[in-house]
């Protein structure tokens, strides 16, 4: 029995673009810092290529660990949670629930990057929640609350738990509320 963090493939396709979209908004971040390493924005592209069907799951199953490799070549936190954010976003393809994790790690990225704003994880999540699709919130509602199911990457782990997990909260929170 697969995981209810798992995901039917119609709706980690689905998802896959959201997640790509989020991390791909704070990619700037880690290309900065690391201008020539192209691993972050190779995992957008397959998320997005994994969202138009282009990628099978077992595809990217392979290679879903080569971006996150990439936040070991920087130093500054808001650039790991950049690479970070895209690897999520790849991981997409093998578990629905990673496009959470995309969105979190993209929001901390954000944060990060904006020492001076104590309204950038409030925006961020505002702009993730604003391109939703029906569809995105759709099979975002699939998905447990986080820190609910074990089996998962919203479990107890790095994502179930800290600020990861609040923002987490915060944006199944938001899957509801009427944003026009």
């Amino acid at each position: 029995m697969s995981s209810p963090q798992a995901l039917a493939e119609s709706d980690r396709r689905a998802v896959a673009a959201w997640a790509a979209a989020c991390a791909e908004r704070v990619l700037p971040v880690f290309e900065t810092e690391a201008p020539a390493d192209g691993r972050p924005r190779d995992a957008i592209a397959r998320a997005l290529a994994f969202a138009r069907g282009e990628l099978t799951a077992a595809e990217e199953i392979r290679r879903r660990f080569v971006a996150g490799r990439a936040a070991e070549v920087v130093h500054g936190p808001a650039a790991v949670a950049a690479a970070r954010a895209a690897a999520q976003a790849a991981g997409v393809a093998h578990m629905g629930a990673h496009a959470l994790g995309a969105a979190a790690y993209a929001v901390r990225a954000a944060d990060l990057a904006a020492p001076d704003d104590p309204d950038a994880v409030a925006h961020e999540i505002q702009w993730q929640l604003s391109i939703m699709t029906d569809d995105v919130r759709a099979a975002l509602r699939h998905l447990p609350r986080v820190g609910e199911n074990t089996a998962g990457p919203l479990g107890p782990g790095l994502l179930g738990t800290g600020a990861l997990g609040e923002i987490i909260a915060t944006i199944q929170d938001g899957l509801d509320a009427d944003l026009l």
